[in-house]
């Protein structure tokens, strides 16, 4: 007999879709987006509508395994729970003894957004133990932290007002992709006369859609949002009530010729750009993480999320700027995590693992538990964390439902269930919704949710303290119970009955909120690994976004997904240079190492850009690499984050 349960989508996307899930004796047999959903309105990405392909995948882990080849092969026998556990508690016992508690590193991100398997038993775990912190900067850190300066919140305009939008901006924001439950509000806002401009060195999907396209040299963000303010004061469009005196002088500095010359846009759009922007009310700026992701990058963020500040469109529906709503969720982080089971411990940069497992440390890492992550395929300086991850005297244990590029160099893998097989509490940073979901289905084998498979390590630790028996219904009555004005009224029993309840904000969430226009630190220079900033000398600026039908390294194990992300697209001004035919195999190389990809040639990237689609499974490569072996592990202006779009390349012909 069929039966229809609730469930949100755990994938790092700020849609959080809630999902209708159709199980059939006991067995999931299709998903959909639920249509009483206001954001989801009853439809999902082609991601999440192909999951079951991942779910029941005959690739998938069910049982805990121990290494027995050497580390990288991916050689593993089956052992059970109790050998796991016993072996990786007595390894973490030793290494405390020997090198203190501060040797041990978790290194998880967002593989799930449930509160409860993303960041609860494993913070108590941790904490109790006294391990090292992990700053979690891999995605969104230096954007956080940019717009955090600006207004001291995280919070922006809800999705559905776009519709409400006369000018909308997508900034680095390939919506098709990686936010599409946005797209319908757009569509309508257009089907009511708004314009839609992107501004992305690549030709997107939404960018081929839209009425106007704008492509900058990648990192240069910064110097457009100063050339716009530049206009926008010249001409008096400005509307801001507050002292913008620094701001005014630093736009100064930048008029449309030299911005024109640091982004490669043409002086005459900077004016277009600005003027209408300023003009066209209200106006949205839809802003992603993309544009962050440079050496200039944090910077960048605050700058541009100023301009609706300064043309007054916090006050108006359909106006200001979306980059996340994360900021909303008022939850009671203390006791979700108990940061006081433990003392301070120092923080290691999760940008910077190569360096954190290869250079000299006091203590130097000596035990790695990697949940909700994959660094061996995400993080930068690809060959230095591989040279990290084979060190024989750091222990690895591993977290996933695959195994994946870093489980290949672990000692012990342990099962973990996914989104649809265990309990959780869903956040968003695309809306303000606060969804529960339950388990539709069990899970195969004996994999374990990741609560439980903590709980079991604290309690052959030794740990006695009661939070280590909490359940999840505890733990998640706990977080509700904040204080927070925006969560009252929320319970688990509302929740139980309702699955999604809107948080309690305005209608215009940053409207009268106070505003940094201080621009002491806004100057701009191009990034040093850049074609003006020439640090090194390679010719081609490499970007590598999302792939559009996967998330992340979620969807590796796929074929498609990995033929999609095998791709190197060029400009034919570029291959042409280079002899290169489309469909060729290329090998695309700096300093940091190489990769071999197929040339895509065509008009998608502009010249002097080439752009791999992330994020590719290393293992499933010839070379056993992909593109983040180019990336370096330089950080950000601002919040510590990583400069992924910021990386110097050449591209030549295999054999030549």
């Amino acid at each position: 007999m069929k039966d229809v349960r609730h469930s949100t989508c755990a994938l790092d996307c700020p849609d959080a879709c809630s999902i209708l899930v159709t199980i059939d004796q006991g067995r999931a047999t299709h998903l959909r987006g639920n249509p009483n959903h206001s954001v989801t309105q009853g439809f999902l990405c082609g991601k999440v509508a192909r999951y079951l392909d991942r779910q029941y995948h005959p690739d998938r882990l069910q049982y805990p395994l121990r290494r027995t080849g050497p580390k990288g092969q991916g050689q593993f026998t089956r052992i059970s729970w109790d050998e796991a556990l016993d072996e990786i508690v007595a390894n973490l016992k030793a290494l405390a003894a020997q090198y203190g508690p501060e040797s041990i590193l978790p290194y998880s991100y967002a593989g799930t957004m449930g509160y409860l398997q993303g960041g609860s038993m494993d913070r108590r775990f941790f904490h109790r133990l006294g391990a090292s912190r992990l700053d979690r900067t891999i995605c969104a850190s230096a954007g956080a932290a940019g717009f955090m300066e600006a207004y001291g919140i995280r919070m922006g305009t809800p999705p559905q007002q776009f519709a409400e939008s006369k000018y909308i901006i997508a900034w680095g924001a390939n919506i098709l992709t990686t936010n599409v439950h946005l797209w319908p509000f757009i569509v309508e806002a257009r089907r009511r006369g708004a314009k839609l401009v992107v501004i992305d060195p690549v030709v997107t999907k939404v960018a081929s859609l839209a009425d106007w396209h704008l492509m900058p040299y990648p990192g240069s963000d910064l110097a457009l949002a100063l050339g716009l303010m530049h206009v926008i004061f010249r001409d008096g469009l400005d509307r801001y009530q507050g002292d913008t005196a620094s701001l005014r002088q630093r736009a100064a500095e930048f008029p449309p010729q030299r911005v024109a010359e640091l982004t490669g846009i043409p002086a005459d759009q900077i004016e277009t750009l600005a003027r209408e922007y300023a003009t066209t009310r209200p106006a949205a700026i839809r802003l992603n993480y993309g544009v962050q992701r440079s050496e200039r990058g944090g910077k960048a963020v605050r700058a541009i999320s100023l301009l609706p500040a300064l043309c007054g469109y916090w006050d108006e529906r359909g106006g200001g700027l979306q980059l996340t709503t994360s900021g909303a969720f008022d939850i009671n982080r203390e006791a979700l995590e108990r940061p006081d089971l433990g003392t301070p411990a120092r923080t290691l940069n999760m940008s910077v693992l190569g360096r954190a497992l290869t250079e000299v440390n006091d203590p130097p890492v000596k035990a790695l538990i990697v949940y909700n992550s994959n660094p061996g395929a995400i993080a930068p300086n690809q060959a230095l964390v591989r040279q990290g991850l084979g060190r024989e005297d750091l222990f690895t244990v591993v977290l996933d439902h695959f195994q994946t590029d870093t489980a290949d160099w672990a000692d012990i893998v342990l099962p973990a269930t996914t989104f649809l097989e265990h309990t959780d509490l869903y956040m968003a940073y695309g809306h303000y919704d606060l969804q529960l979901a339950r388990p539709a289905v069990d899970p195969p084998g004996e994999a374990r949710p990741n609560v439980e498979i903590f709980r079991a390590l604290a309690q052959r630790m030794g740990f006695t303290e009661p939070c280590f028996a909490d359940s999840s219904d505890d733990m998640i009555r706990q977080l509700l119970d904040s204080g927070s004005s925006r969560l009252q009224g929320i319970t688990l029993e509302r929740l139980e009955q309702e699955h999604a309840i809107s948080l309690n904000i305005p209608d215009l969430p940053m409207a009268g909120r106070p505003v940094d226009m201080d621009a002491a630190t806004l100057d701009y220079t191009p990034p040093r690994e850049s074609r003006l900033g020439r640090e090194h000398p390679y010719p081609l600026e490499l970007v590598s976004s999302k792939n559009h039908d996967s998330l992340n390294s979620t969807f590796g194990v796929h074929k498609a997904t990995d033929a999609q992300t095998a791709v190197l697209q060029l400009h034919p001004e570029d291959a042409a240079a280079r002899g290169i035919q489309d469909g060729e195999e290329v090998e695309v190389f700096n300093h940091r190492g190489k990769v071999r990809l197929k040339a895509k040639v065509g008009p998608t990237v502009r010249p002097g850009v080439v752009r791999a689609p992330s994020v590719r499974w290393a293992r499933q490569a010839p070379d056993g690499f992909n593109v983040n072996v180019l990336i370096s592990d330089r950080l950000t202006d601002i919040g510590g984050g990583p400069c992924f779009y910021n990386c110097l390349v050449e591209v030549r012909r295999c054999g030549a």
